[in-house]
């Protein structure tokens, strides 16, 4: 038995964005496109809930801080502009509160991505992601590391856009206590 055989033909080949676009919210559930290709993203197992926990944390500080022009939220996609198609589902997106209803999401309207890096996407996280969200005009970029056993560190960036990508703003270790991209504390020691 091949990979071919196990894996739905769609998944060998670049997909547009108007097949995505046509596919139901179920069918872009847990999945990435990068470069054109569907790349499976799977969830966290309980064993590493404290990913899903750190988004959770933050989304809901951010979603409470931002009032009623800025919502936060976990597990949905953006879509990032070019060819191929793009398409990145960030651990926490803060976005306009009057795009609730707009799909799919697009880098305008996003104020803030947060990446909370695990060890099967620490380059991703680290390297790739903050590249695209950069080149998309995505005003602010959040990585959170995670050691074992450590309190999580939130580096936090601005975008340059002259250059196109992000100059580091200010790091935090437990409590985040930002002025941008609005005011927002979240204590992340007690994970």
């Amino acid at each position: 038995m091949t990979a071919e055989s196990i894996a739905p033909e769609w998944m060998h080949r670049q997909i547009t964005s108007e097949q995505y676009d046509s596919w139901t919210e179920e069918q872009c559930a847990g999945i990435e496109i990068v470069d054109g290709m569907v790349v499976v993203s799977p969830s966290a197992s309980k064993r590493h809930n404290r990913h899903n926990r750190l988004a959770r944390l933050l989304a809901n500080a951010l979603d409470d801080a931002g009032g009623v022009e800025w919502n936060a939220d976990t597990d949905f996609d953006v879509r990032l502009q070019g060819v191929p198609l793009n398409s990145r589902r960030p651990d926490v997106v803060v976005y306009r509160a009057d795009t609730i209803d707009e799909s799919p999401t697009r880098p305008d309207h996003v104020l803030l991505v947060v990446e909370v890096v695990s060890p099967r996407s620490e380059t991703t996280d680290r390297t790739v992601e903050p590249d695209q969200y950069a080149e998309a005009g995505i005003p602010f970029y959040w990585r959170v590391e995670q050691a074992a056993g450590r309190v999580p560190i939130v580096h936090t960036y601005v975008l340059d856009e002259a250059e196109a990508a992000y100059r580091p703003g200010e790091l935090f270790t437990g409590l985040v206590k930002a002025a941008v991209p609005y005011p927002v504390t979240v204590d992340l020691s007690g994970l």
